[in-house]
């Protein structure tokens, strides 16, 4: 009778925790936490360094012309001086720019620095900002792709101590407003996927011909996709295969849904119902986001090659056209042919290993000078390295993946790899352009996934015995806090903090990081 009492006071408690007015917001809890970790990381000290670091000499240069004129102006040689000066100065020309990626990720630099201005605050707080949005979106896309709030929370806190995606969260550049359209983008047809499956089981009991003329209604998630990878093609280029390798991903889904509800044809069913509708609102929400993202270049009349078609022969496609066709001509030979040596390139085949990462700043300082008070100097420095620990875990994390997808036919494990697939492999085929492993911050997200799904695999499924799961959670643990514990080891060099060289010198483990 005991038993039976307690066991009803058990049923009780969990009845009335469902009906709580708190219980829809459960899910959250964990990711919120996360991000606010992961923005208090971000925004402590943003402005600092007080300097352009690496390639934000470009891009708030070109978003505060793009907020003035519509387009990128020429800027004097001494502009950096004088915008950091007291009294700051903004030498900005009406003169027109040639610029090597679209405008996008640079109108959203331009929002921050329409909040605080041209400083270092103004033009990191946007990326900051969504740096830490990501962080969140990835708790909870891990949360739906995995059916645990423990694994997506472990995914973001993963991300939340990478010390690559760290820094590109805390500079003025491009590529972290990528990794946020990307991510997004990925979030949304994964919610696309389970909501169209929640449509087809009905057709399994009418028969296997309903399932294959099934129409799958409005894709509202799969359109936000679309829209989503389309700004990430408006950042840089390099979404383009993204967006190839997402919108087979949503075919795929869709025939395997439509097979798995009973359809006698399911792959015929795919290309005749499925496979257009998909092509129009991936890749025609895209083009037409792409197109929209020029708005300033194409109602301004000063911007690069604007007046091009002036002076052509006439045709039947509107000048403005055709001078932005020439415009994206030139960005292409530019991007492609890039091959000017430097000295903190690298290969891809060095990335996921962490290699060869991009120092973006760096200052020797003297004794008594800045707080540094050691014999030999010191040294501040930001360098975009990814928290090593996790990366290497990553790479064993990417082969149990494969493998769950090649010998397990698990769907969760394919979804990751393709995503890693799009980002990482198109870089191979361009063995001799100056490239940099700071490019893989799109890739973060989803390596992080990868290295918690391993960790799910090690603490075993619910049904495993007692004693596996929990030695299996002894060791996820250990490693999440060895992440942890590298990541506040590297801390000093991910945030331009005056440390003493010979601090320094312990933290460069490999000649190539020097």
């Amino acid at each position: 009778m005991a038993l039976t009492v307690e066991g009803a006071d058990v049923v009780g408690v969990v009845e009335r925790a469902r009906r709580s007015p708190w219980a829809p917001y459960a899910g959250w809890l964990g990711p919120v936490a996360v991000a606010l970790f992961a923005g208090l990381l971000r925004f402590w000290h943003l402005g600092t360094p007080n300097a352009f670091v690496f390639d934000e000499t470009y891009y708030p240069k070109d978003a505060w012309s793009l907020l003035r004129q519509g387009y990128e102006g020429v800027w004097p040689d001494d502009a950096n001086a004088l915008i950091l000066g007291t009294p700051q100065q903004i030498p900005l020309t009406s003169a027109p720019e040639f610029i090597a990626h679209p405008p996008l990720g640079k109108w959203v630099i331009g929002l921050g620095e329409w909040a605080y201005g041209l400083h270092p605050f103004g033009w990191r707080f946007a990326v900051a900002a969504l740096g830490t949005v990501t962080v969140l979106m990835l708790a909870r896309i891990g949360s739906r792709l995995f059916g645990s709030t423990l694994l997506g929370c472990t995914a973001a806190l993963l991300m939340a101590v990478d010390g690559l995606q760290f820094v590109m969260s805390r500079v003025g550049l491009l590529d972290g407003v990528q990794m946020f359209f990307v991510l997004a983008a990925f979030g949304s047809l994964l919610v696309d996927r389970d909501r169209t499956r929640g449509r087809l089981p009905a057709y399994r009991t009418e028969g296997a011909v309903d399932a294959d003329r099934a129409r799958l209604g409005l894709r509202p998630w799969r359109l936000a996709a679309g829209v989503l990878l389309g700004c990430a093609c408006a950042v840089k280029w390099n979404g383009l295969p993204i967006l190839a390798a997402f919108g087979l991903l949503t075919v795929l889904w869709d025939q395997a849904a439509r097979r798995r509800a009973g359809a006698r044809h399911p792959w015929a069913a795919m290309l005749r119902r499925d496979a257009l509708p998909a092509f129009l609102s991936t890749v025609g929400a895209a083009a037409l986001v792409y197109l929209l993202s020029w708005t300033g270049w194409f109602v301004s009349s000063g911007g690069y090659d604007r007046q091009w078609a002036e002076g052509q022969p006439s045709s039947w496609v509107p000048g403005v056209l055709r001078s932005w066709w020439h415009y994206q001509q030139q960005m292409y030979d530019f991007n492609t042919g890039l091959s000017t040596p430097h000295t903190y390139q690298s290969n891809a085949w060095s990335w996921l290993v962490q290699g060869r990462p991009v120092s973006m700043y760096w200052q020797q300082v003297p004794n008594g000078q800045q707080g540094c008070t050691d014999p030999g100097g010191c040294a501040s420095q930001i360098l975009a390295l990814g928290t090593p620990l996790l990366w290497w875990a990553g790479c064993f994390a990417l082969l149990y993946a494969l493998w769950r997808w090649a010998f397990r036919r698990d769907w969760r494990s394919g979804a990751v790899l393709c995503a890693v697939a799009a980002i990482h492999l198109p870089w191979f085929g361009y063995q001799e352009r100056t490239t940099f492993s700071f490019y893989m911050v799109v890739l973060v997200p989803f390596l992080c996934l990868a290295v918690a799904q391993m960790l799910g695999g090690l603490i075993g499924p619910e049904g495993a015995p007692a004693a596996r799961r929990r030695w299996g959670a002894v060791g996820a643990g250990a490693i999440v806090l060895a992440v942890v514990g590298c990541f506040a080891f590297f801390l000093p060099l991910y945030t331009a903090e005056v440390i003493p060289m010979s601090d320094w010198q312990d933290r460069m483990w490999f000649t190539t990081w020097i």
